[in-house]
């Protein structure tokens, strides 16, 4: 099925428009999709996301401006997701030895336990989407990346 079935429309203005309006539609079906996923676990995405920038900082601090260059979602609020995070025991603050205004967070204990039991889900979660081939992913994130620069 094309996005054109899936949406109901026969004709667009151009390839191109097209494609803008699956790549939106593709992502937000992938992310309705992670929602429900995130959300057994007690975690939005974006909460997710931080997660996993922690992790890879993981043993260094990352500061709050870290985390907002490297969220996939620019429009969320890093400190107030750190916040959440930190009242669920998912990551600790720390002031910053070197500049006693900036704050180091820190991925707890609890929060790489959580990422290590999301890691299968998420494993489980990729392969019952994928139904593209190595060479079609490959492609598609060339396509993608293009389209982006």
């Amino acid at each position: 099925m094309g996005i054109g079935e899936d949406i109901k429309q026969e004709k667009f203005s151009s390839e191109f428009s097209k494609v803008v309006v699956n790549v939106i539609y593709t992502s937000s079906w992938l992310n309705q999709s992670h929602q429900q996923l995130f959300k057994e676990s007690g975690l939005t995405t974006a909460q997710f996301n931080v997660l996993r920038i922690l992790r890879g900082q993981h043993p260094k601090p990352a500061t709050v401006n870290l985390l907002i260059e490297r969220m996939l979602d620019k429009s969320s609020n890093a400190s107030r997701i750190v916040d959440k995070l930190e009242k669920k025991n998912l990551v600790e603050r720390k002031q910053c030895p070197d500049d006693r205004r900036a704050v180091d967070v820190l991925i707890s204990e609890e929060g790489l336990l959580l990422l290590k039991q999301m890691d299968k889900k998420m494993n489980a979660w990729e392969s019952e989407k994928n139904n593209l081939s190595e060479s079609e992913a490959e492609t598609l994130n060339l396509l993608l990346d293009k389209l982006r620069h």
